[in-house]
């Protein structure tokens, strides 16, 4: 028998932190264009002449370079076969055109030529470096690193940084994501985001809901619909379970956030007005279980894009995860080559090779049958940039020419095209979860958690 789960207060249609809102299953069919994005509150930090702060959609306030592009790192990690990734102060991603597998994770063994090797670039053509002058000068975090070439390149926090060619328009984070590809995926780069506004204590971590706060040790932060505006409602009883979230002495109100009074000498924290608590009964971090009592919520200084209208949600044995219209889970592609710059190779301009080969053994027929791209219906439009409608050749999974015969308009999570399972036959089945190489996040297929209560999918 299924387990039943609940979704998060944050997606029905109801009241946020005293703002009533549309949630999943409203909000797409209440917009007729991609609605404006979100801000929320950031650090005012010292940046490089040129450098600036772009508002994203799924990771909050970014840093970008001149023309808004976001910047990006990547930290070097330890694979099972070697390390990759930038050292401290250090670029790795090079002018040089990798040709061969580096046999850290597989196909194994090391040395196999990569596949279309004609279209290759280099990591530093895919992640141009970002560039400081000859007589740049270093501020605050951001300081000056040389690079192989001679070339100067800025870094933050001892990571130096990068752009994205995926990325188009400032704002954009498509070679990031915020989804978790778990201990065996690739050494993903990650975006280099501007330190949130929020007092010392809390955190603010991107997930498939939004952008959720938590207390320094990432257990979640929840409100009550019961309380007023810097007021609580919570008595002794009810504070054995829901644990206000208590100021010290030496904190003080900044931006969205305030301290009132709950009894005489105990201060407790607001975020816009709302009192903050934890759950004593959450066995884990992030957790979204709190949020099943009516009447709570967890907090988010904003969520995330709603998907398409047509979309539903769905219950399975581990959590909820996004469907289409006929309840059919749908499946995210994850890969990136076994090469020491760890390109990635699931977006549509890359080498389709990979995803053939786990799909349908290498047979286009094969993956058109088993995972069908989810299509779009004639008249869908996309409400943000995170979700969007593009046309693909499904002969080659490459973006389809203009008016090409036979394309399909299908929908794409941050540009790369989404699917469901013939293996799925009622609504809740996720059989094609983890199909690929080490559960699907090295290769493979994943479903699009937006909760998940056990393995922590959804970000």
């Amino acid at each position: 028998m299924r387990k039943v789960l609940k979704i998060a207060g944050v997606l029905t249609f109801g009241t946020f932190l005293g703002t009533p809102f549309l949630g999943l299953e409203k909000a797409a069919a209440a917009e007729t264009k991609p609605a404006a994005v979100e801000t929320e509150d950031f650090l005012r930090v010292p940046m490089p002449g040129g450098f600036r702060v772009e508002n994203s959609e799924l990771d909050g306030p970014v840093f970008a370079d001149a023309r808004g592009m976001t910047l990006y790192y990547w930290p070097q990690s330890t694979m099972r076969n070697g390390i990759t990734g930038d050292p401290k102060n250090q670029s790795m991603c090079t002018d040089k055109v990798t040709t061969h597998t580096a046999g850290l994770m597989s196909p194994y063994p090391p040395g196999l030529e990569l596949p279309e090797l004609e279209k290759r670039l280099s990591c530093a053509a895919v992640w141009p470096p970002a560039l400081a002058s000859d007589d740049a000068k270093p501020v605050g975090a951001f300081t000056i690193v040389t690079r192989t070439d001679g070339r100067k390149q800025w870094a933050y926090n001892e990571h130096v940084l990068y752009t994205s060619i995926v990325d188009k328009v400032p704002g954009d984070v498509m070679a990031a994501t915020t989804r978790q590809s778990g201990g065996d995926g690739p050494a993903a780069r990650e975006v280099a985001t501007v330190p949130p506004a929020i007092p010392p204590g809390f955190y603010v971590t991107s997930t498939a809901l939004g952008r959720q706060l938590v207390t320094a040790k990432n257990f979640s932060v929840y409100a009550s619909a019961k309380d007023g505006p810097e007021k609580s409602n919570c008595d002794a009883a009810c504070a054995r379970t829901w644990v206000p979230v208590i100021a010290p002495v030496s904190a003080r109100p900044q931006g969205e956030w305030s301290i009132f009074e709950r009894t005489a000498g105990v201060r407790q924290w607001a975020f816009r007005k709302a009192p903050l608590y934890t759950n004593a009964l959450d066995s884990d971090i992030r957790s979204l279980q709190g949020s099943d009592v009516p009447g709570w919520t967890n907090v988010y200084t904003r969520k995330a894009p709603s998907p398409p209208k047509e979309f539903t949600m769905q219950d399975t044995e581990t959590g909820v995860v996004l469907a289409d219209a006929k309840g059919k889970s749908i499946y995210v592609y994850n890969c990136a080559d076994d090469s020491a710059d760890q390109m990635a190779c699931d977006h549509v301009a890359a080498p389709q090779v990979y995803r053939l080969a786990i799909c349908g053994g290498g047979k286009v027929e094969r993956c058109l049958r088993d995972w069908p791209y989810v299509v779009a219906a004639a008249d869908a439009k996309s409400t943000s940039r995170t979700w969007s409608v593009i046309e693909i050749d499904p002969q080659t999974g490459h973006l389809a020419k203009p008016g090409q015969p036979g394309a399909l308009r299908v929908w794409a999570y941050q540009d790369a095209p989404v699917y469901t399972y013939a293996g799925d036959k009622a609504p809740g089945d996720i059989y094609g979860n983890g199909n690929g190489e080490f559960g699907g996040s090295r290769n493979g297929f994943k479903a699009f958690f937006l909760r998940d209560d056990y393995f922590n999918n959804a970000g």
